[in-house]
């Protein structure tokens, strides 16, 4: 039986052999077993779904709405996501025609990925960045051509992108963007997009650009690349992090008509379409709780404030974070450049856990990822073990 096992396995998808669990996950899931520890670690908002929401997915269920949806969607919540995206970012999409909604972004980097994706495509990918379009990539015979951005700001520039485009130009079929970006916090400028559209515009390649940290702009209104170059352009966004809403999985893919329909067929047979009850709470979201994210931007700015200097004065270096949650931290000298050293080390003496930065991709290494979607009082209490721990490891 164990032979025949084994055999088994042999035959799957040979690209499954390239891949490995999530190493954040991982990473997570051991340092929880550390008593009395502080996680700064997963990437999700410590708010609740505001209760306006809730109360719209009760009324549902209440109703018996529990059929199958579209596979696009809800109508109106496609209606209301068109609505929102015009408000708030100027983007302009017919809700019949260029909206899918989806079981959160990550289905939807999968099923856009796949749609577009032949054997020895390539995918363009600024790293540092959040792993998931890696594996996505690969799993579609596709082939990440990575860019590192460390020494640029976090900022995919026109130069460093045109050269990769030369120097794969038979086999780029897309580029990735993310941004307000995980791990750095960085956000792109309207000037930054306007010089990456100059690059691409009227190539045969796709932009994918994941702005699901959107509404979490620190400074000035968020820019959609889809407001810049929507002819080539595939926008991600949803709910998870505007609305304090990752479980209940709804993103949205908006983009020209006729490469969403395409990306709808694989939706359509991967789940059909996403949970009734959510869309209707995205739906109300949407429409009423445009204004839902303030009060969480604003307790994300007063911990970022606090953070952020408390690592310099140890010598952490810091791109100060214009967006999401998360701050990209530059180890000190005295702890060399080994990131998963360093987070183990904190983990186990400190019982403060940070993600290594080496699981973003090159440019990560020599750096952690340290969120701060946790209570002050935790960040507080978290820093201060921090500063011990640096204080017992001088230089």
């Amino acid at each position: 039986m164990e032979l025949n096992e084994m055999a088994l396995v042999d035959h799957m998808k040979k690209t499954l052999g390239q891949l490995k669990p999530s190493d954040i996950l991982a990473f997570n899931h051991d340092i929880s077993q550390i008593p009395g520890i502080i996680k700064l670690t997963l990437g999700e908002p410590d708010f609740n779904t505001p209760d306006h929401v809730k109360l719209a997915a009760i009324g549902a269920i209440q109703q018996n709405d529990s059929h199958y949806t579209a596979s696009a969607g809800l109508p109106g919540l496609r209606q209301a996501a068109s609505d929102f995206l015009a408000n708030k970012y100027g983007t302009r999409y017919d809700p019949s025609t260029q909206l899918q909604m989806t079981a959160g972004v990550t289905e939807g980097v999968f099923a856009t990925l796949t749609a577009m994706l032949n054997p020895g495509d390539s995918v363009i990918i600024p790293t540092p960045i959040f792993p998931l379009y890696i594996p996505i990539t690969m799993l579609n015979g596709g082939e990440p051509v990575f860019i590192n951005t460390a020494e640029d700001g976090f900022i995919l520039t026109p130069e460093k992108l045109a050269a990769a485009i030369d120097a794969h130009a038979d086999t780029v079929k897309a580029i990735i963007l993310n941004f307000p970006t995980n791990p750095t916090g960085v956000t792109y400028s309207r000037s930054d997009l306007e010089k990456i559209a100059d690059v691409v515009r009227g190539k045969d390649i796709f932009v994918i650009s994941d702005e699901i940290y959107s509404e979490l702009t620190y400074h000035g209104t968020h820019v959609s690349m889809g407001g810049i170059l929507p002819e080539q352009t595939i926008v991600l966004n949803g709910v998870s992090k505007s609305h304090a809403m990752t479980g209940w999985r709804i993103g949205l893919i908006a983009g020209p008509a006729d490469v969403v329909g395409e990306i709808g067929k694989v939706h359509q047979f991967m789940i059909t379409s996403a949970t009734t009850n959510a869309q209707v709470a995205a739906e109300e979201a949407f429409k009423n709780g445009q204004n839902d994210t303030e009060p969480m931007r604003q307790a994300y700015i007063e911990r970022r404030d606090y953070l952020v200097p408390v690592l310099q004065k140890l010598g952490f270096q810091v791109a100060n974070p214009d967006g999401a949650f998360y701050v990209f931290a530059k180890l000190p000298t005295q702890f060399g450049t080994s990131s998963w050293d360093f987070a183990r080390a904190l983990a186990h003496e400190a019982h403060v856990a940070v993600i290594p930065g080496a699981t973003f991709g090159p440019g990560g290494e020599g750096y952690v990822r340290i969120s701060y979607a946790a209570s002050l009082a935790d960040i507080k209490e978290a820093a201060a073990r921090i500063t011990k721990f640096v204080a017992a490891h001088p230089a």
